[in-house]
């Protein structure tokens, strides 16, 4: 019966701030604003495919939520951390090596990399790798992904 999400929802503190960071930063199409709920929308991808929900709330009401885009594995691999860097944000990964290259998470296999927003959510660019995964090599930069998978 479950096909897929369809949409998620975010508390933030200034919704005009969040709007600013998810519409011209990040490039979502705007489907829904709302003043007096103090609440936006916006497609992710394709028009009617996904959707975000952003909610205005104090800040105390806050908490800190994760949740990650499907992208292309060229576009992860090739141009996630210049993507970001470009609009002033700052990529992370889980390598503890000092780089700020996407990682692999050899259990499903996917690469990714990580980014916050302006409450300091977590987001991700995700894109499944082909083949079987190999949870045994836990988080791995690509190439060493690519030297086990040759």
């Amino acid at each position: 019966m479950i096909k897929g999400l369809f949409e998620t929802h975010l508390f933030v503190e200034n919704l005009e701030r969040s709007v600013d960071f998810y519409k011209n930063v990040l490039g979502l199409i705007e489907c829904g604003y709302n003043d007096e709920r103090r609440v936006a929308f916006y497609w992710i991808g394709e028009p009617k495919d996904a959707m975000l929900g952003l909610w205005e709330k104090p800040k105390e009401e806050i908490d800190i939520r994760h949740f990650a885009f499907r992208c292309d594995v060229d576009d992860v691999l090739n141009k996630s951390v210049a993507f970001l860097k470009a609009r002033n944000l700052q990529s992370y990964n889980f390598l503890k090596d000092g780089n700020e290259k996407p990682m692999v998470f050899a259990w499903m296999p996917a690469i990714a990399i990580y980014f916050k927003d302006p409450d300091g959510h977590d987001l991700e660019f995700i894109a499944i790798l082909e083949g079987e995964g190999k949870p045994e090599l836990g988080v791995v930069s690509y190439e060493e992904w690519m030297e086990q998978n040759c």
